[in-house]
């Protein structure tokens, strides 16, 4: 079981950016991916990107956009999600999580939790 805290959101203007950061503790790191999710007031949690221990993303949310990008920094135990170009429909709480080595965007598979960053995207 890992522990996971979410930092870096906030109020962002549409077309604005953002970065999030979500710190990661605990034993056995490299067993474990971390997903990020988002969900909107009245509407279920998606997945938007999960990263490996070796740095390889998946890209649910616009992929074809390029909208959002995920990386880590393991020596800093630390996930990043990049947002770019916001806009008022990406307003939710965003989420990290960890499930064991395989990639998913199913909230539900996910074992360890963080508590949630608020972003809003308004102007």
């Amino acid at each position: 079981q890992l522990t996971l805290v979410e930092t870096g959101g906030g109020l962002v203007q549409p077309g604005g950016s953002l970065r999030l950061s979500c710190v990661i503790s605990g034993s056995s790191i490299e067993d474990y991916v971390i997903g990020w999710f988002r969900q909107a007031p009245g509407k279920e949690r998606e997945g938007v990107t999960c990263i490996r221990y070796s740095g390889i993303p998946s890209i649910y949310l616009d992929p074809e956009k390029g909208r959002f990008t995920v990386s880590r920094d393991n020596t800093k135990k630390t996930v990043y999600l990049q947002m770019n170009n916001l806009n008022p429909s990406d307003t939710a709480v965003y989420y990290c999580a960890a499930r064991p080595n395989v990639c998913s965007r199913t909230p539900q598979l996910f074992t360890s939790w963080g508590q949630g960053t608020q972003v809003t995207v308004s102007g």
